[in-house]
């Protein structure tokens, strides 16, 4: 899941993708994005099996990239990631959109509900243990996610994810986030439970701390609001790990819901209305 998402221009392009670009030119016009980054995103997407390249002319040749189930499934991470840095993040060079909920015409945020019961839930809802294929160092890619050119760097001074990056853009990070939602908080229990070098550990827990999503209390790091509030960002990316990158042996992951007691699946639901959403009926509202 790192390696495919914890890139901000592959989150952007697929983001555009789903909002109804497919030519090269479109991507470019809406993205602040040079030309030789964006045709490795796309090469790369493609390759990947998110997207899915189609020749529309041969004289001169054009393709068009058109979204596969794989990225259209990504719709709740994306709109999670949305809502959260919309809401927490202070620092964008742009005001980030609203959302609207075309189906009934309210500008809504995103609530994650029970697919079973439609209770709203939260990290203290669910309780969550390894499944037959999970482990620590099992879950930890082997190596970091794909590492950015020089082109890549200057792009993403654009900053359009800048937090939502320090999380899924660093394998560390986000393996740490993640032991702090089940209650790890010491730095010796972090390396430990991670087997993470001392120095990711204290990088990681440094830039956590600074951007106020964990807070430091004598030897201990505790989430503070805004850290709980990027749940939803990590339960919809495992669940969309789990559906299209499944071990034979099982999920890595089972989590359960307390209150109905069974296995958990999100639903994003729209709190305006109630009812599930779907990507289809979201819309930007722009400032």
């Amino acid at each position: 899941m790192l390696g495919l998402l914890g890139d901000e221009w592959t989150l952007l392009v697929i983001q555009q993708a789903l909002l109804g670009a497919t030519r090269y030119g479109e991507f470019a016009a809406r993205l602040p994005i040079s030309n030789s980054v964006l045709t490795r995103r796309l090469r790369a997407l493609t390759a990947d099996g998110l997207l899915t390249r189609r020749s529309y002319r041969t004289n001169p040749p054009r393709a068009e990239y058109l979204v596969t189930p794989r990225s259209r499934s990504l719709w709740p991470v994306l709109v999670s990631i949305w809502e959260w840095e919309r809401h927490w993040v202070t620092d964008h060079a742009e005001r980030v959109p609203g959302m609207r909920h075309t189906a009934c015409g309210g500008d809504f945020a995103p609530l994650l509900t029970c697919r079973w019961c439609s209770e709203t839930v939260s990290e203290k809802d669910v309780v969550a243990q390894w499944g037959p294929s999970g482990s620590w160092p099992r879950s930890m890619p082997i190596a970091t996610t794909r590492r950015r050119s020089e082109a890549d760097q200057r792009d993403a001074a654009a900053g359009l994810f800048p937090q939502t990056m320090s999380v899924l853009g660093n394998r560390w990070g986000c393996a740490l986030l993640v032991a702090a939602f089940i209650g790890t908080s010491r730095f010796t229990d972090f390396q430990t439970t991670l087997g993470a070098p001392p120095g990711s550990i204290a990088d990681r827990l440094q830039i956590f701390n600074s951007t106020g999503v964990l807070a430091a209390a004598g030897n201990r790091y505790r989430l503070t609001e805004k850290g709980r509030a990027f749940f939803p960002v990590l339960i919809c990316a495992l669940q969309w790990a789990q559906r299209w990158f499944r071990a034979p042996e099982g999920p890595a992951v089972i989590i359960t819901h307390v209150s109905c007691g069974r296995q958990f699946t999100a639903v994003l639901s729209c709190d305006q209305c109630a009812r599930p959403l779907t990507g289809a009926h979201i819309e930007a509202v722009l400032p």
